[in-house]
C-alpha cells in the first residue's frame, strides 16, 4: 500500500530532510512507484496559512524531476502533506495521485490516504465529486460533504476533531483507513494499521535517515522556540524516538505538538 508523510510546525519550516528520505521509498528503497504528491500550506506569517502549493506526478518519486525540485527547493510551511502511491484502486494516472485538494468554507483542504476501502460507495452530491477513480478521493469527497452538512461555517479545531473521529470510524469499517488531513490550521492523522510520529523541540539533536546515508544537526537550522511534529507511515530516521498510533486512533497536531481534542 501507499505511504504518508505529514509535518506540522509552529513556524514556517522546510521539509527537505524528511522528504529526501521519504522520496527514496517511491521506487528505490521500497515499491511505492505509482506516483506521488506533496502540498504546502503558506500564509502571510500570521500562523493561519490559506495559500497552497500543490505538486503531483504519476512517475515514481525517486525518478521524478518534480520531486527533485522539491528536494532542492526548501519551501517553508507550517503544514505539509506528502504521499507516495502503490496503486490498489484506480490505474497509475495523474488524476489518481495524492494528496487531493478541495475547497470548503473559503479554505483549501488537503487529504492523503494509505489503505484500501472495499465496497465504500457513499452517495455524493454535486459539490464534492472525485475527478479520479480511487477509493481515497471518494472517501475525501465524502468527508468534505459530511463536514459541510455538520457545520455551517469552519468550526474550531476541537469541534472538527470530534466530527472527524466519527467519520473516520465509519469509513474504517470498509477496510484500512490511514490518512492525513489539513486545512492549514492543524494536521489530523488517523491510523487503522500503521502511523508513527515524532515531536522535535529544543534541545534539537542529530538525526540520520533510514533510507539514505544522510544526517542533519537540527540545532544548526532551528531556533530554541521551534516545534516540529512529523507523522509518517514508518520511521524516517534511525536515532529518534518515534511513537506509534493505536489502531483506530485519530490525533491532531497544532503548533508543532500533539494537542488533546
Amino acid at each position: 500500500m501507499c505511504q504518508l508523510l505529514g509535518m506540522n510546525c509552529n513556524a514556517p519550516t522546510d521539509v527537505t530532510f524528511s522528504f529526501r528520505g521519504f522520496a527514496q521509498r517511491g521506487g528505490r528503497t521500497d515499491h511505492h512507484a505509482d506516483g506521488w504528491g506533496i502540498a504546502f500550506f503558506e500564509g502571510d506569517g500570521a500562523g493561519d496559512g490559506k495559500g497552497l502549493r500543490h505538486f503531483v506526478d504519476h512517475l515514481p518519486a525517486c525518478e521524478s524531476p518534480v520531486a527533485e525540485l522539491i528536494r532542492r527547493y526548501p519551501i517553508k510551511s507550517r503544514n505539509v502533506i506528502a504521499h507516495i502511491r502503490k496503486a490498489t484502486q484506480g490505474p497509475v494516472a495523474l488524476e489518481n495521485c495524492h494528496p487531493f485538494v478541495r475547497e470548503l468554507w473559503g479554505r483549501y483542504w488537503v487529504f492523503a490516504h494509505n489503505g484500501n476501502l472495499v465496497d465504500f460507495s457513499p452517495r455524493l452530491h454535486g459539490s464534492f465529486r472525485p475527478g479520479g477513480s480511487t477509493d481515497s478521493e471518494r472517501a475525501f469527497c465524502w468527508i468534505m460533504q459530511e463536514l459541510a452538512k455538520s457545520h455551517a461555517d469552519v468550526p474550531s479545531v476541537p469541534e472538527l476533531t470530534l466530527t472527524l473521529r466519527e467519520l473516520a470510524a465509519q469509513a474504517a469499517r470498509h477496510g484500512t483507513f490511514n490518512f492525513l488531513l489539513s486545512n492549514g490550521q492543524a494536521l489530523w492523522a488517523h491510523a487503522s494499521t500503521s502511523l508513527v510520529y515524532v515531536e522535535r523541540r529544543h534541545p534539537f539533536a542529530h538525526a540520520t535517515l533510514s533510507d539514505e546515508d544522510v544526517s542533519m544537526n537540527f540545532q544548526e537550522h532551528t531556533q530554541p522556540t521551534d516545534r516540529v511534529a512529523v507523522v509518517v507511515t514508518a520511521p524516517l530516521t534511525t536515532n529518534e524516538s518515534w511513537t506509534a498510533f493505536a489502531p483506530g486512533e485519530l490525533m491532531v497536531f497544532q503548533g508543532g505538538v500533539r494537542v488533546d481534542a
